[in-house]
């Protein structure tokens, strides 16, 4: 496993400033189940108000134009609205595995931030990259989305306030995984 990880950063180390070399999902590949139960050391926060939000999302470009004609959390900017960078998380996809939902939520509603939640540590790692290689191809596009390392099913109520979210997906993972057992 090492070795792929040395062989992807002298890869993305001779890449060219304009390349934006998105991760490879091989590279971060991890077992396909993860025990919930275990208590594995990552930070969580006691309550929603120590949540540090920007540390996930970096600032918007200022300007940015969203669809909000009634999002509480927007600022009249001239003629457009734009959503300031205090703006709550609005949207939770819990389990959010390699991000292809979450990727996609980002294009649908660019005025909504949202997060994915991954206990597995590889998965999660991958999901950040591939925000950061997505925020790099396409300027001022995929800024409202980010990935935690957390365990959703115990400390979910740590991150928001009542009433904060809007939407939680919750999608289901293939319980047989493995290629012998695809029929």
């Amino acid at each position: 496993m090492v070795k792929h990880l040395d062989q992807a950063l002298k890869r993305r180390a001779a890449q060219g400033p304009d390349d934006v070399g998105h991760p490879s999902k091989r590279f971060y590949r991890s077992r396909a189940h993860s025990n919930p139960l275990n208590d594995s050391h990552f930070p969580v926060p006691t309550c929603p108000a120590e949540v540090d939000w920007s540390q996930l999302f970096p600032s918007r470009p200022h300007g940015e134009v969203c669809r909000a004609e009634n999002y509480p959390d927007t600022a009249t900017g001239g003629d457009a609205e734009v959503v300031s960078p205090e703006a709550p998380v609005r949207f939770v996809d819990v389990g959010c595995g390699f991000g292809g939902l979450l990727t996609r939520l980002a294009v649908l509603y660019p005025d909504r931030r949202m997060v994915g939640f991954e206990l597995r540590d590889k998965v999660s790692e991958y999901v950040k990259e591939r925000i950061l290689a997505l925020q790099r191809e396409s300027p001022g596009q995929f800024m409202n989305i980010a990935c935690a390392r957390t365990n959703a099913m115990k400390f979910l109520p740590n991150y928001f306030q009542k009433g904060q979210l809007e939407k939680i997906f919750f999608l289901f993972p293939d319980p047989h995984f493995k290629a012998t057992n695809h029929r």
